[in-house]
């Protein structure tokens, strides 16, 4: 039903797409609308530079890109994987498409060795906390803050599951 594969450097320009459609529709109501378009502009074409750093799956339907997922060796935890990142296409959601590119995450993520995963997202989005609770992902009781760059930081909790 969907076609999820391994991007590569032909796949750039779609992923900066769908990240950007993903962010903005999640994320920019927390910023400032000056900041929050300099953030959708940017993650149009961040990955570029980013195509061969760890796992990075593109989920698409009937040709079109619609989610991706950036994973791979944890920075923070030692022997653990981390979802570095994790993005929908509004007109992807509710479609089935993001259980499975988590799925196909998760496989790929075994594939490397790893036994665990933890991802952060932000506290007060609800819709994607939803789906990681769905996707067997439970709260570690961590937090932290993060600054996207506009000096307002906003809180972040983690998620942990087995691979």
């Amino acid at each position: 039903m969907f076609d999820i594969r391994i991007a590569g450097p032909d796949d750039a320009e779609a992923l900066g797409d769908v990240h950007a459609a993903g962010w903005e529709a999640a994320y920019a109501p927390f910023f400032s609308p000056e900041f929050a378009a300099l953030g959708v502009s940017d993650r149009r074409t961040r990955w570029h530079a980013r195509i061969g750093e760890g796992t990075l799956l593109l989920a698409s339907f009937e040709g079109r890109p619609l989610a991706l997922s950036w994973s791979g060796a944890s920075p923070r935890r030692p022997d653990w994987a981390e979802v570095y990142g994790f993005y929908g296409h509004p007109d992807g959601w509710g479609s089935g498409i993001a259980p499975a590119l988590m799925a196909r995450t998760l496989v790929h993520l075994r594939a490397e060795g790893h036994e665990r995963v933890h991802l952060w997202t932000l506290r007060d989005t609800p819709r994607s906390r939803r789906f990681y609770e769905k996707s067997g992902y439970a709260p570690t009781g961590a937090s932290r803050s993060h600054d996207f760059g506009d000096g307002n930081p906003l809180a972040q909790v983690e998620y942990a599951r087995e691979c």
